[in-house]
């Protein structure tokens, strides 16, 4: 059960609305855009976007503001106070408090905007992530934008990130926000929206004295995200951002299991689903106090860490350990073993479980249903090869018996297609993984020796790049599908010899130039690793012992 406050909205409402009258709790206008035609856009790159100047064109889509809180209710107070400002239209917008187990339970403060409802986290869970999926679950919005119960907010913060949303429905929108120190005395809700309504909310702190989130270095480093390509959903953590429900849905909403880091896998997710990420820069919001990863980084990192290596593939503290096998792992790969020997299975799938990137998951597909258990010859039986597959490969748990090639599932980064009896090298994933990422490209093929045909090629797929083709081309297959990857986010082809060994090459040679390339790229691999980790030795080092620099100095100078 939810309970929902049942105090009357004052009359305070966005500075340009225009529209019906509000119900609180009634369902929202879910506004029309016709999406048939819009760009498909490359990799992260949403140059072609022209989203109109603020203030300077007519919203058409609703939105709901969903907050998670847990206490603080001085806080709660300020940002719903800057929300009764905004300048989107109020009968488009809809804020959903959701209380996640408060010490003392949530009340809506008199300063609010005009639709706003308070509801408890649902039974069954607790922290952000529930709080979030209970205040999605309960709105009704064409777009979600979430926003934490410590975020006060410009004036034009909602309309300037629903301008992106009406240009594409697989777009992300990431507000700017500056974290500030916090006197609950210095200021009322009623000023804040008197301050935010006049359009100065910038005065109402010291930007000079205010941090920036750490999440800005890598928009500048790559033109505003739009040279990031894979690496651009890792700027989609913190307190405020939005996105269509359809893509929340698609993405499968907030994992409740993780209690911290649940932004940044919930971020994966939405990237393997298709979308395009974009900082929305225009306005901005303050961060009311500072976050736990800035307070205490090294504990919130020793906590994610097992929880979101787990389950994203691409975490940067996953690649300390790349001997394990994860719950998700890096690549699907799918092999037909269906009139095929033993050894012609066993050549493919033995390489590549004993390779060195182990985080796989393979997909043996066969008629696996035509095995039984009757009298049989054993060493004559029609199915003799299918059945000794079966029982080499049985007791690997990375290995799946199925009848048909699976799905591609939405988790997992990337799918490999090999034809049985190719000999992938030790290194071939590591390998074809490292060059995808190099080039950024969606597709990769690689045509191995003497092939002829399409099952003579290393096929390597990319997971996000799949599901935004098929959103935009819904139900194209095949070479088709190919076209729409191709344009969306590019297909590299590159000779498949570096990725096999010859068979019937006794050992592969030290001095060949790829075994060399590859020795150098794990040195140096090894070498960053190493410095980076000097690197963070030294600033602990300068953090707790203040004045070192000055005393060895003066000895020094003895």
């Amino acid at each position: 059960m939810t309970s929902t406050e049942e105090h009357a909205a004052p009359a305070v409402g966005p500075v340009s609305d225009t529209g019906p009258a509000i119900v609180p709790g009634e369902p929202l206008p879910r506004g029309a855009v016709d999406f048939g035609g819009q760009p498909r856009l490359r990799r992260n790159d949403y140059a072609p976007l022209t989203p109109p100047a603020l203030g300077e064109w007519t919203p058409t889509l609703s939105v709901s503001v969903v907050i998670p809180a847990h206490g603080h209710p001085e806080k709660l107070a300020l940002v719903l106070a800057s929300l009764a400002a905004q300048s989107y239209p109020a009968h488009l917008m809809e804020v959903v408090v959701v209380d996640d187990g408060s010490p003392e339970p949530l009340t809506l403060p008199e300063v609010r905007p005009e639709n706003t409802r308070l509801i408890t986290s649902a039974p069954g869970g607790w922290g952000s992530a529930h709080a979030v999926n209970t205040g999605v679950a309960a709105s009704s919005g064409r777009v979600v934008l979430r926003l934490d119960a410590d975020m006060l907010v410009y004036r034009e913060h909602v309309e300037s990130q629903m301008r992106w949303h009406h240009q594409i429905d697989y777009g992300v929108a990431l507000g700017h926000k500056m974290f500030v120190d916090f006197d609950p005395a210095a200021m009322t809700p009623a000023h804040v929206r008197d301050e935010v309504a006049a359009g100065r909310a910038e005065l109402l702190f010291d930007r000079e004295g205010a941090d920036p989130h750490w999440v800005e270095r890598l928009i500048n480093k790559n033109d505003r995200l739009r040279t990031a390509g894979r690496l651009a959903y890792k700027v989609f953590v913190g307190a405020t951002g939005s996105l269509h429900r359809s893509l929340f849905e698609t993405a499968g909403g907030l994992d409740a299991a993780l209690v911290l880091g649940g932004d940044t896998e919930f971020a994966y997710r939405v990237a393997q689903s298709g979308a395009v990420f974009v900082p929305d820069l225009d306005t901005s919001s303050w961060h009311l106090g500072r976050s736990q990863m800035q307070t205490r980084r090294d504990a919130g990192t020793r906590y994610r860490m097992p929880y979101v290596a787990n389950r994203v593939p691409d975490f940067h503290l996953r690649r300390k350990h790349p001997e394990r096998q994860w719950e998700v792992p890096l690549v699907d790969v799918v092999l037909d073993a269906a009139g095929h020997t033993l050894e012609e299975v066993d050549a493919t799938a033995a390489a590549l479980l004993s390779g060195t990137t182990p985080d796989l998951r393979l997909w043996l597909v066969g008629p696996w249903d035509s095995l039984d258990e009757d009298r049989r010859s054993p060493l004559d039986e029609e199915h003799l090869d299918l059945r000794l597959v079966r029982e080499t490969f049985r007791g690997d748990p990375r290995v799946r018996f199925v009848a048909d090639a699976p799905q591609r599932d939405p988790r997992v980064t990337f799918r490999l297609t090999v034809s049985a009896g190719t000999a992938p090298s030790p290194d071939a994933l590591r390998d074809l993984v490292k060059e995808i990422d190099r080039e950024g490209a969606g597709l990769l093929c690689a045509p191995l020796p003497g092939a002829t045909r399409s099952d003579g090629v290393l096929r390597l797929e990319r997971a996000s790049a799949f599901a935004r083709a098929l959103h935009l081309e819904p139900g194209a297959t095949g070479t088709d599908l190919d076209r729409v990857v191709e344009l969306t986010c590019g297909t590299h082809w590159i000779p498949g010899e570096p990725f096999v060994v010859d068979p019937g090459a006794e050992e592969v040679s030290e001095d060949r130039p790829e075994v060399v390339r590859n020795r150098l790229d794990r040195a140096l691999a090894e070498a960053d690793r190493l410095r980076a980790r000097a690197e963070r030795a030294e600033r602990k080092l300068r953090w707790f012992t203040p004045g070192l620099t000055r005393r060895v100095l003066r000895r020094l100078a003895r």
